[in-house]
C-alpha cells in the first residue's frame, strides 16, 4: 500500500505543480507589469518591484494550489482511467474508500501549506507591502528618477529628464524639465548641463539646483516667450503629503480578527478559515469527477469540473460579501457553502453504488 502511496503522490504533487506553475506565472506577470508600469511613472522606485513581488507570493499560492490539486487531480487520475491504470489497482484490491485515504494524505500536506499561508503568512506579507508603500510615499520625486528616461511625476505637472545620475541619487547630467502652470497655462522649460540636490542646513528643505543652463517661459501658440540663462538656478523640492499609516484589512493579523466584532472582520476570518478547508472538499469532488471512458478522452470531464469549482468558488465570495453586509448570519456564514459541496462529492463518490444497491435489492423482492 505505501508503494501505491508514493505512486498516487507522485502522481498528483507533479500535476498540481505544473499546474500551479503555469497558474502563478500568469498571475504573478500580470501584478508584476502593473508595478512595473507604476515605476516607470515615478510613483514606485525600481528598487522595490522583486520585494513587493516576494512579499505578494503567498498570497497568489494560497488561491492557486486549491485549483491546482484540484486540476492535478483531474489529471493525474483521468490518465491513468484513461491507461486502465486504475482498473489494474482495482482488480489488485484496491477499493474506493482506500483511494480516498491516499488521496487524502497529498490534499492535507496541501491544506496545511494553504492554511499557514491564509492564516498568518499572506497577511504578514501584505503589512510589509503596505510599509514599503507607505515608505515611497515618503520619497521625493526626485528621488525616483531614472536615468534616460521622461518621467511624468507625482505632480502630474512636471516631465523630467536626465541623461546620467549618480548612484547616490545627488548629481545629474543634461537635465531637462518642463513645467506646466496649471492657472495661467504657461509652459517653464529648464535645460541644464548637470544638476545637483541640495539640503538647507537650517530648514531641512530640499533644492534641486541646476547649473550652465537656460529657462524658456512663455504659452503655447504665443510669441512673447522669455528666456533666462543662468549658472545656477534653485528648484526647491516639494516634501511628499504626509499620509496617515494604514493597514488594509486583509492585512491584519488573524489574531486581531478573533477578537474583533466588527462584521467585516469576521467575514474575512471565516474567509481565511475556509481556503484551507477548501482544498479536502474539492479533492474529493476531483476523485469522482475524474473517472473517464476512454472513448471520452482525456480532458472530456474538465470543463464541467472547472465549472463546478467556479461556482464553488463564486458562492463563498458570495457568502462573504453577505455576511460582512450582516444579511445573514455568522453561524451560517460560509459554512453551507462547504456543507453542500460536500454533499455533492459524497453524492458523486457513493451515489452509483447506492443506486446499484437499490435496483439489486428490488430485483431480489
Amino acid at each position: 500500500m505505501f508503494i501505491i502511496l508514493r505512486y498516487l503522490s507522485r502522481q498528483l504533487l507533479v500535476s498540481m505543480v505544473a499546474v500551479a506553475g503555469v497558474l502563478l506565472l500568469i498571475f504573478m506577470s500580470g501584478r508584476f507589469i502593473k508595478y512595473l508600469a507604476d515605476a516607470a511613472q515615478g510613483k514606485l522606485s525600481a528598487d522595490v518591484l522583486f520585494a513587493i513581488m516576494g512579499y505578494r507570493l503567498p498570497g497568489f499560492l494560497e488561491l492557486i494550489l486549491p485549483l491546482g490539486l484540484f486540476i492535478g487531480i483531474l489529471l493525474a487520475y483521468g490518465r491513468m482511467y484513461l491507461e486502465s491504470e486504475m482498473t489494474v489497482l482495482f482488480a489488485c484490491g484496491m477499493n474506493r474508500f482506500q483511494l480516498i485515504k491516499l488521496t487524502m494524505v497529498s490534499a492535507l500536506l496541501v491544506m496545511l501549506v494553504v492554511g499557514s499561508m491564509s492564516l498568518y503568512v499572506s497577511p504578514w506579507g501584505l503589512r510589509q507591502v503596505d510599509e514599503i508603500f507607505s515608505d515611497q510615499s515618503k520619497v521625493t520625486e526626485f528621488e525616483l528618477l531614472a536615468p534616460g528616461r521622461f518621467q511624468s511625476l507625482r505632480s502630474g505637472e512636471r516631465v523630467t529628464y536626465t541623461e546620467g545620475l549618480s548612484s547616490d541619487k545627488r548629481e545629474m547630467q543634461n537635465v531637462f524639465i518642463a513645467e506646466r502652470d496649471s492657472e495661467n497655462g504657461s509652459i517653464s522649460v529648464l535645460a541644464a548641463k548637470r544638476g545637483t540636490q541640495l539640503v538647507d542646513p537650517n530648514t531641512g528643505s530640499r533644492f534641486v539646483v541646476l547649473h550652465e543652463g537656460a529657462r524658456y517661459q512663455g504659452r503655447p501658440g504665443e510669441m512673447d516667450y522669455r528666456v533666462i540663462e543662468y549658472d545656477a538656478y534653485g528648484i526647491k523640492i516639494a516634501e511628499p503629503d504626509a499620509e496617515a499609516e494604514k493597514t488594509r484589512d486583509e492585512a491584519k493579523p488573524t489574531s486581531e480578527l478573533w477578537r474583533s466584532d466588527n462584521p467585516k472582520d469576521r467575514a474575512l476570518l471565516q474567509w481565511r478559515i475556509s481556503i484551507p478547508l477548501l482544498v479536502p472538499i474539492v479533492a474529493l469532488l476531483a476523485i469522482p469527477l475524474s473517472r473517464v471512458n476512454p472513448r471520452q478522452g482525456r480532458f472530456f470531464h474538465l470543463l464541467p469540473a472547472m465549472l463546478i469549482y467556479i461556482t464553488y468558488l463564486g458562492l463563498l465570495i458570495a457568502s462573504r460579501k453577505s455576511l460582512e453586509k450582516g444579511r445573514i448570519s455568522e453561524w451560517i456564514g460560509m459554512w453551507w457553502v462547504h456543507g453542500t459541496f460536500l454533499a455533492i462529492a459524497l453524492i458523486l463518490m457513493f451515489g452509483p453504488d447506492w443506486r446499484q444497491k437499490r435496483r439489486a435489492a428490488r430485483a431480489q423482492n
